[in-house]
């Protein structure tokens, strides 16, 4: 995948689109490792939000090997990072990390564009 963050102009393989999301040494290494186990390397991370959860927005984190045509695509190391179009400005300045202790083990959201999150800590508004 390319580099290059110059718009292209009706072309089938657009250019990679920063979407503002950080992928953290630990969370590059967790999906890498996760990756390996699935066997496949067609499959990239998706993160989006939906619709839902107690204060109006969810978090979502998956493999996908699809792309869409407006996907915003950054490359971490061989980790790609893919953010639909409507999700970009919702996590625009975003970092993902993984916690691995005793209290916690998973993928962590750090949202400044989060204004409040209910106890469940997966959703946002």
């Amino acid at each position: 995948m390319s580099s290059d963050t110059n718009a292209a102009a009706g072309g089938v393989a657009a250019p990679e689109r920063a979407h503002g999301v950080s992928l953290s040494e630990a969370a590059q290494e967790k999906v890498r490792s996760l990756l390996a186990q699935e066997g496949r390397d067609d499959l990239r991370l998706r993160i989006a939000v939906q619709p839902g959860g107690c204060s109006g927005l969810i978090y979502q984190l998956f493999f996908d090997e699809r792309e869409l045509e407006n996907d915003a695509v950054v490359d971490f190391g061989g980790v790609e990072v893919v953010v639909d179009q409507m999700s970009v400005p919702y996590l625009n300045g975003a970092s993902i990390d993984f916690e691995d202790t005793i209290q916690k083990q998973g993928f962590t959201i750090d949202n400044p564009n989060a204004q409040g999150s209910c106890a469940c800590g997966d959703s946002f508004s």
